[in-house]
């Protein structure tokens, strides 16, 4: 069966570093897009980034752009999500999902469109 499996996150103070992991398993990496989404409580869950299926592609959400950077390695079937100068309002849930998209076409920024996901990862940020 097919698993999301997040890794990396925890509490740092602002203007700090995290790199998240999702690793997959039971799926062909390779056919994916990846998105990394956040929800923090009491808010809808918001789109943070997404890669294509070849890392050809990449997407951020302007809330984080400059800031975070979304990677994979199909090899290790594990997408990334590098975070740096982390703010308190970065503060969430992180939760990696899986689209099958092997042309490239999906919409990555719609939760709505994913096939899979994992079940999160806590990324607290101090002031």
């Amino acid at each position: 069966q097919v698993q999301l499996v997040e890794s990396g996150g925890g509490l740092v103070q602002a203007g700090g570093s995290l790199r998240l992991s999702c690793a997959a398993s039971g799926l062909t990496f390779s056919q994916y897009g990846m998105g990394w989404f956040r929800q923090a409580p009491g808010k809808e869950r918001e789109f943070v980034g997404g890669i294509s299926w070849s890392g050809g592609s990449t997407y951020v959400a302007d809330s984080v752009k400059g800031r975070f950077t979304i990677s994979r390695d199909n090899a290790k079937t594990t997408v990334y999500l590098r975070m740096n100068s982390l703010k308190p309002e970065d503060t969430a849930v992180y939760y990696c999902a899986a689209r099958f998209d092997p042309y490239g076409v999906i919409d990555l920024s719609n939760p709505n469109r994913y096939d899979y996901w994992g079940q999160g990862t806590q990324v607290t940020v101090s002031s």
